[in-house]
């Protein structure tokens, strides 16, 4: 990715931002009755939500909603396709899916700590708040906010906490174009990932994992 696309995807981002233009209105859900339906996502990703039983897996407790929503929507019309979730939704009207968004939006979300050392965490830090300009990788703070809480309007997920391993397997997803759930914004997420090396997917993965 040149210079030219990095600004590219800086503009996109924030247009996307003040304006939602990219994300589309969807059904308010009720919180209460999203716990109900929760009842069998919690044996992957613990009852809080926040406590998977693998650390490839997302924590969905404090995600927000409207990104939930999405993501949900998409694994159940197996736009976004992960063969654990087969089956998982099936049955459920886009009311039930809003529901559980809803409930795990109004979760508090967990905590966590990076592990790697001071030099591998400032170098992170400087690929999530500035990016790499010279590949074209965009800062990643345009979307998930300085402190990882993304953007609820525009349908930014909130990144902050999320497992270091769960975050490396999306950004090689998104690299690889295995994960293409990013049509609606451009290919933004791919465009950025397909710039980043492995080591730092890690590091950048590591520095999120920390933030709170």
């Amino acid at each position: 990715m040149t210079v030219r696309r990095y600004k590219k995807w800086i503009s996109f981002a924030v247009a996307v931002t003040m304006f939602g233009g990219a994300v589309s209105v969807h059904a308010s859900g009720n919180p209460d009755a999203g716990e109900a339906q929760a009842a069998a996502c919690g044996a992957c990703h613990g009852q809080d939500g926040a406590s998977p039983i693998d650390p490839s897996y997302p924590h969905l407790a404090g995600q927000n909603e409207r990104y939930l929503l999405n993501q949900l929507k998409m694994i159940q019309n197996d736009t976004r396709n992960i063969a654990l979730m087969a089956g998982q939704l099936n049955g459920k009207t886009e009311q039930d899916l809003a529901d559980l968004a809803a409930f795990y939006a109004s979760l508090p979300a967990k905590s966590s700590q990076a592990i790697g050392d001071d030099s591998a965490i400032r170098t992170g830090q400087r690929i999530y708040r500035a990016g790499i300009a010279r590949k074209g990788v965009a800062a990643c703070i345009a979307c998930h906010s300085p402190d990882g809480s993304g953007n609820q309007q525009a349908g930014f997920p909130r990144i902050s906490g999320q497992p270091s391993a769960y975050i490396i397997a999306q950004l090689t997803a998104y690299r690889e174009r295995v994960r293409a759930t990013d049509e609606s914004l451009g290919g933004m997420m791919r465009g950025v990932a397909e710039g980043l090396t492995d080591t730092e997917i890690a590091l950048v993965a590591d520095y999120i994992q920390g933030l709170n």
